[in-house]
C-alpha cells in the first residue's frame, strides 16, 4: 500500500499567492494612509457645522474643507470664517467669523457692530445682533470671533478673544450637501 503524500507544491504556490496579495496591499494602504494623515494634519482636514449659529450662511450638517495652510503666511483677516479650539470649553471646534483684530476695539450697540468707533458693514448677516457689548480690546496675537446668528451663537462674547494658536484653519469650500457645494465667503 501506498503512503499518501499531498502535494506541498499546490500548497506553496496557493500560500505565495496569497502572501503576494498582502504584500501588495500593504504596500498600497500604508502610504495611503501616510499620506491621508499629513494632509489632515498640516494642509486640510474635514470637519462638519454644528448647530446654527452660523446661519443663514453654513447650516447644521453641512461638510466643509479647512484650509491649514494660509495662517502660516498672514494672519487671519476680518471676515474670514474660522474653526477654532474652543476656548475654555473643552476639546471641541467652533466655527465663526473673525470680526476683530489684534488692537482694535471692538463694541456692539444699538444691534451693530463697532469697530474703533466705526460701525461694521456686514452683508452677510440675516438679523441684527439683540445684545449691547461693552468696548473690549483684542489683544496681540488674539482675534474676536462672531457667528453669524448671533442670538443663537456661542462666541467671543461669552469666551473673549481666541488666541491664534486656537485656530485650526480657514473653512474653504464646502462640499456636502450637494445644493451648497462650492467656496465659502
Amino acid at each position: 500500500m501506498e503512503d499518501f503524500q499531498p502535494d506541498t507544491g499546490k500548497r506553496n504556490s496557493v500560500l505565495r499567492t496569497i502572501l503576494g496579495w498582502l504584500s501588495e496591499a500593504v504596500e498600497t494602504a500604508v502610504p495611503a494612509v501616510l499620506i491621508a494623515l499629513l494632509i489632515n494634519l498640516f494642509l486640510a482636514q474635514a470637519t462638519r457645522v454644528y448647530g446654527q449659529s452660523m446661519e443663514p450662511n453654513l447650516h447644521s450638517n453641512q461638510r466643509v474643507v479647512v484650509e491649514k495652510i494660509s495662517y502660516n503666511f498672514h494672519e487671519p483677516r476680518r471676515g474670514d470664517i474660522v474653526v477654532l479650539k474652543a476656548p475654555k470649553v473643552g476639546s471641541g471646534l467652533l466655527i465663526k467669523r473673525v470680526i476683530g483684530l489684534p488692537g482694535e476695539k471692538i463694541e456692539i450697540k444699538g444691534g451693530k457692530v463697532y469697530i474703533n468707533e466705526r460701525p461694521l458693514e456686514e452683508p452677510y448677516l440675516s438679523n441684527q445682533t439683540q445684545r449691547d457689548m461693552k468696548p473690549v480690546v483684542v489683544p496681540p496675537n488674539h482675534v474676536f470671533v462672531l457667528g453669524d446668528n448671533r442670538n443663537f451663537s456661542n462666541d467671543s462674547r461669552s469666551f473673549g478673544p481666541v488666541p491664534l494658536e486656537n485656530i485650526v484653519g480657514r473653512a474653504w469650500f464646502s462640499y456636502w450637501p450637494p445644493d451648497e457645494i462650492g467656496f465659502i465667503e
